[in-house]
């Protein structure tokens, strides 16, 4: 594989799971990271033992050795740095969501298909093995047609009036916090499993810490309040918790609840998928199992080993049977799936490896969160998703 090089733009919590994930593919070169300034920027490179710091995307972008430009920016940058990547025809990898807005998503989908560049969005969990088992077994009849898939996305990092983030402010974080942070994850992975599409929501939503303490001086994401820090009072005007019932186009039905103020869930996503003979289920905290109901005889676990898993399932599992595999290794599953696309030199429209989400998924996700907001501002009623 030739050498391919890659630029970070915004290295705060995601940004150095970017470079890890890169570097283990062994021919990926990072050049170079942008920051808010050349101050942060060259911090962040030092720590990380990039080469090079820039001050700003823009000269980034200008950097001839960087091939691939990865968005880890907060979500109001993201737009502007899709768009202005895509106008210098990088390669281009972006953190979800992939815009404020279901209409900016679209745009930076249609600009980047003009481009004719190569464009991706880190649904990250489709890297785990057991997903990809799941999917290939569905896909496969192995549960019959599936009817009801249900689910959650569960967190407790915002459950003290003094936990905040930028992703509570609605000019940073765009209009919804936990269902566009998780949610949008939670419907990817749906869709990715079952092969369906979501075509209708009924969504509720609520605050339930309508005001919050935001700390005077910076801190860092998900990092609990000191007892030295100040604050201010503010309010709240995004929602911290959701339930969504579903309609999906083969006739399916579903629900799903996510929310940041859940005590004891640190990172509780839960997928079933209920067929027509049989249920799959999968939890991201117990990863490496893969739960498959029956009424006729036995529920099974099927725990992740390479021996056991499909054919085409086995290179996302790196480790034998017993080794625990995680987080990090299914987000690098993912950047093995991009960067094997582009360095063969593939078209954009080719057919894609199994955990590449593209530009066109993350519009998707944009759109399903907007329409659920509409459906809880009517008063809860069931709304189309417009794609």
């Amino acid at each position: 594989m030739k050498r391919i090089g890659m630029g970070l733009v915004g290295a705060g919590f995601v940004g150095p799971h970017h470079i890890d994930a890169v570097r283990r593919l062994g021919y990926v070169d990072v050049v170079a990271i942008a920051g808010s300034s050349e101050r942060s920027a060259q911090q962040k490179a030092d720590a990380l033992g990039v080469r090079k710091a820039y001050g700003s995307y823009q000269a980034l972008l200008d950097d001839p050795d960087i091939q691939v430009v990865h968005n880890a920016t907060p979500n109001y940058l993201h737009h502007t740095v899709n768009a202005a990547a895509i106008a210098k025809k990088k390669q281009e990898v972006s953190d979800k969501p992939l815009a404020m807005t279901a209409a900016e998503a679209k745009n930076l989908l249609e600009q980047a298909r003009s481009a004719g560049i190569v464009h991706a969005v880190t649904f990250n969990y489709r890297g785990n093995p057991l997903v990809q088992q799941a999917r290939q077994a569905i896909a496969r009849g192995d549960i019959g047609a599936p009817r009801f898939l249900i689910g959650q996305y569960l967190q407790d990092w915002l459950i003290k009036d003094t936990d905040y983030s930028w992703r509570l402010e609605p000019d940073k974080g765009g209009a919804s916090s936990a269902l566009g942070d998780i949610g949008s994850h939670w419907c990817d992975l749906a869709q990715h499993v079952s092969g369906l599409r979501i075509t209708h929501v009924l969504g509720d939503i609520t605050t339930t810490i309508p005001k919050r303490k935001k700390p005077v001086g910076s801190r860092e994401a998900f990092q609990a309040a000191s007892g030295s820090e100040q604050f201010e009072e503010v309010d709240v005007k995004v929602e911290d918790l959701a339930s969504v019932l579903l309609r999906f186009d083969n006739g399916a039905k579903g629900s799903f609840s996510v929310g940041q103020v859940c005590a004891g869930h640190k990172n509780d996503l839960i997928l079933e998928v209920c067929g027509s003979t049989a249920s799959l289920r999968w939890r991201q905290e117990f990863q490496n199992e893969l739960w498959i109901g029956h009424r006729d005889e036995a529920n099974q676990v099927l725990a992740k080993d390479p021996s056991l898993l499909d054919a085409a399932v086995r290179p996302y599992a790196h480790l034998p049977g017993g080794h625990q595999e995680g987080w990090a290794d299914a987000f690098a599953n993912l950047m093995r799936d991009i960067y094997g696309f582009i360095g063969e030199g593939k078209r954009p429209d080719a057919p894609h490896p199994p955990s590449f989400a593209t530009f066109e998924d993350g519009y998707r996700a944009n759109a399903i969160v907007e329409a659920i907001l509409q459906s809880a501002a009517k008063g809860s009623v069931w709304t189309e998703v417009k794609y």
